[in-house]
């Protein structure tokens, strides 16, 4: 099939780092795996961070617009046979995807939606809806995240629409380091953002001052506005914190694969890719309980899970696999495992394939 892609939000193929472009990024490689060919529609960014209803009127308006050059053209040209749009939620809602496929006739189907009802009144209310109908016309919702599951469905015309995906990566560019002697290398993977990203830092400084008794050392990669703050958060830490700052995807493989543990406090994680990666690694990983981290890391097994925030339950965690060399390890044989089965390229490939071929006999039907 052909497919147009697009990311209300942050189109995919800007040089900026960013989790959200990613992901999008590993759709499209997961859907050319499965043997569709992908375009990516636009790059019109719908985004609205302020909540100004004027400024979305703007967006909604100007989306109209490009939505029928887009009409336009593809009736002169072969069209698209698919439209898959990635990311939706109230600061960026869809409004190009719905009058397209509206116009053309084909499925329209959405990754990673989320739909919060206490946004219909206020002043993303416009957007609130703009989501709401998007959702209503939708084929199909990849759901990457359970906890966007409650929220979606009666937004939907038929609830079995909700396809789940587990959060996935490429695991060939992972590999299981070999542990070696000495204090346990623990490792964090985060951009450096005001707001959550900055918070999870803060409760991972308040954890890892509780275990200065213990012998260990902190690597962290990633870089952004809020590194002044982090390294504040961190500075309790002293010399043990060694700082990579933002690194491309191989170098940060080659820093998981001479890790111990990764650590994460995950405040207000959607599900953080970063968890899979360490998991592929073969790390064991200690995370905050928010979001969808439960979907990645199994409690106990590949890790431990705690309340998001609460400083001195994720220590205790991390305490007891610093002084379990051997649960650790078999910990992380087993998160590499699951990740290699439910979190790979391949997996993914296979489902939305499964996915878009339904659509499509559908359509011919």
């Amino acid at each position: 099939m052909r497919i147009a892609f697009y990311a209300p939000l942050k189109h995919p193929d800007h040089p900026v780092p960013s989790g959200d472009r990613q992901i999008a990024r590993l759709l499209i490689a997961a859907l050319r795996r499965a043997g569709h060919e992908v375009t990516l529609a636009s790059r019109l960014c719908l985004y609205d961070g302020a909540g100004d209803p004027e400024r979305q009127r703007l967006l909604a308006a100007r989306a109209a617009r490009t939505a029928e050059r887009l009409v336009r053209r593809w009736r002169a040209e072969p069209a698209p046979d698919l439209w898959f749009t990635y990311h939706l939620y109230y600061k960026a809602p869809d409004h190009l995807g719905p009058a397209v496929c509206d116009a053309l006739g084909i499925p329209y189907v959405v990754a990673e939606a989320s739909l919060a009802g206490k946004r219909a009144i206020g002043p993303w209310g416009e957007s609130h809806r703009a989501v709401e109908h998007a959702l209503r016309r939708a084929d199909a919702v990849i759901g990457l995240n359970s906890a966007d599951r409650a929220g979606v469905l009666p937004a939907l015309a038929d609830p079995g629409r909700w396809v789940t995906l587990a959060p996935f990566i490429d695991t060939r560019a992972y590999r299981a380091g070999a542990r070696v002697a000495g204090p346990a290398r623990l490792i964090a993977v985060a951009m450096m953002r005001p707001g959550d990203k900055l918070a999870s830092y803060q409760v991972l400084g308040t954890s890892l001052t509780r275990l200065l008794d213990l012998d260990w050392v902190l690597e962290v990669v990633g870089d952004g506005l809020a590194r002044d703050e982090v390294a504040a958060a961190l500075a309790p830490l002293g010399g043990r914190v060694t700082w990579r700052g933002a690194l491309p995807s191989p170098q940060v493989a080659a820093r998981l694969a001479e890790a111990d543990i990764c650590v994460w406090p995950a405040i207000n994680e959607a599900f953080g890719l970063a968890l899979v990666e360490a998991q592929a690694s073969g790390l064991p990983v200690v995370a905050g309980n928010s979001g969808g981290v439960g979907d990645i890391v199994a409690d106990g097994t590949t890790g431990m899970l705690v309340p998001a925030g609460d400083a001195e339950a994720f220590a205790e965690a991390v305490r007891g696999l610093i002084l379990d060399p051997g649960r650790r390890a078999a910990m992380g044989a087993t998160a590499r495992d699951k990740a290699l089965r439910e979190h790979d390229i391949g997996a993914a490939a296979d489902r939305l394939g499964a996915v878009i071929a339904a659509l499509g006999r559908a359509r011919a039907a």
